[in-house]
């Protein structure tokens, strides 16, 4: 189970797929999911793919290739009937190994990379799905228990010693480089993990959004053990 009990309201469960689709995000609410008890050897899929580089993308054909043993063969079928309902849905699901994603060393002190904590943005409404099948889960971070970094007088001053333009044009800087979409977690923030096999569905910062986007944030993940992730 998911430990739920600090999360003010934030994560609504629900039992099924179009309960995670249609439900409203409302008030504090901005992530629902989907809570699963999958079967069949997931790591199977991740020992039999051919990887190529960091991430590798596993294409459906790809995946209905692979010789599986019985249990294997079960993590195949889980995972082709996911990506098809998310596709029916109009989404456009990615399954991937992630061995690790590149890191962000552009400016040491404020990396906008997936491992910090940070909201997706769209120009349209949207939502984040994702899944993790086997290795290390994302986490999200309630949002009373993360600051904007942007908003932090020290990190402030910092990105304003690398912005030499008029003032007027400094949050459209913030914003081109991502910076704004970045979040520090308070000292006793308590961060969920979103566990093995749930779907979740994540608010996005979109114009029409009624709720605030939800923090998250990938994994570290351990050496040697690579991550299957679906998102969209």
């Amino acid at each position: 189970m998911i430990g739920l009990s600090h999360t003010e309201n934030q994560i609504h469960c629900v039992t099924n797929f179009q309960d995670l689709v249609s439900t409203p995000f409302s008030g504090e609410m901005n992530a629902i999911c989907w809570t699963r008890k999958l079967t069949g050897d997931f790591s199977e899929i991740v020992k039999k793919v051919v990887l190529s580089g960091n991430i590798t993308v596993i294409e459906q054909e790809e995946l209905c290739e692979l010789q599986l043993s019985e249990q294997g063969q079960l993590a195949r079928e889980i995972l082709l009937n996911d990506l098809k309902v998310l596709e029916a849905h109009g989404l456009s699901p990615i399954l991937n190994v992630i061995k690790y994603y590149d890191r962000d060393d552009t400016y040491p002190f404020f990396p906008t990379d997936v491992y910090s904590f940070h909201v997706d943005r769209s120009p349209i409404p949207t939502d984040t799905f994702l899944c993790t099948y086997y290795g290390e889960s994302s986490e999200i971070l309630p949002n009373s228990q993360g600051k904007k970094k942007v908003l932090i007088p020290e990190i402030r001053d910092e990105l304003k010693k690398l912005y030499h333009g008029a003032d007027e044009g400094f949050e459209s800087f913030l914003s081109e480089h991502f910076f704004d979409l970045h979040y520090q977690a308070e000292p006793d923030a308590r961060p969920i993990s979103l566990g093995l096999g749930h779907l979740w569905r994540l608010a996005v910062d979109h114009p029409e959004s009624q709720v605030p986007p939800c923090l998250h944030r990938a994994p570290k993940e351990k050496s040697g053990q690579s991550r299957l992730l679906m998102i969209c």
